[in-house]
């Protein structure tokens, strides 16, 4: 029997894309920031890091399908913050964000992360956004290390 995984090294030539959100910034851009630092901190340069940012998460999935069918990028790492409000609204967006960007994902045969929070309230977003459970964008970064190396062994 043969394992094949992952490892956490950098693919030679390897770009990424940070898509990220700008609704909820005081999460966002700390899970953006968690993401940069977890990349450049495993090898990647800076100048091999594009971070394109969107009105909401809404509006990730079709960023995401635009850079994935350009064919530039190793990984997509996607970040986002959909707190739970008053109406449904909540369960649309974060529902199909995350279906949108599992599409993009087998459609490009393409390591599309999903780092959108989805929570009931703000203190459990910044939990994870560097408190007290870390660092998802950190997390969707290193898994993105791990993903882009495994596609390049299978």
């Amino acid at each position: 029997m043969s394992l094949i995984a992952g490892e956490l090294r950098v693919a030679p030539d390897s770009r990424y894309a940070v898509i990220a959100s700008r609704w909820n910034p005081r999460i966002v851009d700390t899970l953006v920031s968690g993401a940069e630092q977890a990349l450049r901190a495993n090898g990647v340069a800076a100048d091999a890091i594009d971070v394109v940012r969107v009105p909401g998460a809404w509006e990730i999935p079709i960023a995401a399908a635009r850079l994935a069918a350009a064919g530039q990028h190793a990984a997509l790492l996607c970040l986002g913050c959909v707190v739970r409000g008053d109406t449904r609204h909540y369960e649309h967006v974060a529902d199909g964000c995350a279906q949108g960007l599992m599409r993009v994902a087998l459609d490009h045969r393409l390591p599309v992360l999903n780092g959108v929070l989805a929570v009931e309230r703000h203190e459990d977003a910044a939990a994870r956004a560097g408190g007290a459970h870390g660092n998802k964008g950190e997390e969707i970064a290193l898994a993105a290390l791990e993903m882009v190396d495994l596609w390049r062994k299978l």
